[in-house]
């Protein structure tokens, strides 16, 4: 079974820049000398570890910054997100995250730490054997919802415009100039190469796909926003709803290849068959591994480009100014590099999903053209 060639052309570059320093890396850098003794039971100096896993992590809350007064007394810039957790003992629980001030409080019986909610006494200690529901609204859910509905507002006016005879009886204008040359380029080199006459069938999710990890991609790039791609909850869903979508696709040709290989000798069946059987799981993980781990790793990589102006700060102030210039210029330069891989891994998902689609039902093209002959 032979799979088309499939040609790889970016036509599209968006310049867009927005650099910024982690809001916990501007707290660290505002604590005093006499500040520093205040915050007891913490580690002092800067945390690069907590600093990048608070930034692609989940969390219940956005959080910009933190800076201390002249009494030493912490205090957080942040937009609190609702909680809603369910227990059996205690039902159906609602409140915002400002009441656990940012883990130093317990609220109606429930405590948070390293962003995992548990039930406690009054005395502040676990309570045992009661199971914890956590439905909270958290920041990569508010993010997504906020992607969904401005791709929503995007397409409904762009469709309304070519309703009124925009780009129909005219040249395009506007957002229909900025997409059209993007549903094309998807069309044309996505679909039709892979999917061949049922392109237009699959076209419609394809589009949905290759936008919606886009917007979530761009907008994560955002300063004081979350990096939804990088979460793999996130891309397990993609993943699995192609997973869906492709076996869904799959004719009597695509098993008969797998669980009785043509042309291949009788000893050798027995393994060929196991590797193509893993095969057909191993393509969804495939999807799914590959934008989580680009999509994390540029993140990570410019969090840690910034973190070496405060590492070599706190060793010597000359070093650490030292370091800052050399830092903001990598950043600035991978932050670029991040532009283009959020268009180019939005590409790849949805090409590689119409890949695997294509070499679904690709038996069944062959069959009825050797009926044909």
């Amino acid at each position: 079974m032979s799979l088309r060639s499939v040609k790889y052309l970016l036509v599209l570059t968006l310049s867009l820049f927005a650099l910024s320093f982690s809001s916990d890396l501007f707290a660290q850098d505002t604590l005093s000398k006499e500040a520093k003794p205040a915050a007891e039971g913490k580690k002092e100096g800067f945390d690069a570890a907590e600093v990048i896993f608070g930034h692609i992590l989940d969390n219940h809350e956005y959080h910009f910054t933190s800076y201390h007064d002249e009494q030493g007394k912490e205090h957080h810039v942040s937009i609190p997100l609702p909680i809603i957790l369910y227990s059996k003992e205690r039902g159906l629980t609602a409140f915002l995250s400002s009441n656990f001030e940012h883990g130093e409080a317990n609220y109606h019986g429930y405590k948070i730490g390293n962003e995992k909610i548990i039930a406690v006494k009054e005395d502040g200690t676990e309570e045992a054997g009661i199971k914890v529901y956590d439905f909270s609204i958290t920041r990569n859910v508010v993010q997504m919802m906020i992607s969904l509905a401005f791709l929503t507002w995007l397409m409904l006016s762009i469709a309304a415009s070519y309703k009124k005879g925009l780009g129909v009886t005219s040249a395009p204008k506007g957002k229909q100039n900025l997409l059209e040359p993007v549903i094309t380029f998807v069309r044309d080199e996505v679909a039709k190469p892979n999917l061949g006459h049922k392109y237009e069938r699959y076209l419609p999710y394809l589009l949905t796909t290759f936008f919606f990890i886009l917007v979530n991609n761009i907008f994560g790039l955002i300063p004081g926003t979350a990096n939804v791609t990088g979460n793999i909850a996130f891309t397990v869903v993609l993943g699995l709803i192609s997973f869906v979508v492709i076996l869904f696709s799959t004719n009597k040709h695509f098993w008969g290849h797998i669980f009785n290989p043509p042309g291949v000798p009788g000893f050798v069946k027995p393994i060929l068959i196991l590797v193509e059987f893993l095969g057909v799981f191993i393509k969804p993980f495939a999807l799914i591994i590959r934008l989580f781990a680009n999509m994390v790793a540029g993140h990570i990589i410019i969090i840690c480009l910034i973190s070496l102006i405060f590492i070599f700060g706190q060793m010597n102030a000359f070093a650490g100014w030292g370091t800052t210039p050399v830092a903001i210029g990598f950043t600035v330069f991978i932050y670029f590099i991040e532009v283009l891989v959020a268009f180019l891994q939005a590409f790849i998902f949805t090409n590689l999903t119409a890949v695997f689609i294509g070499a679904a039902f690709e038996g069944e093209d062959h069959h009825e053209e050797t009926a044909h002959l």
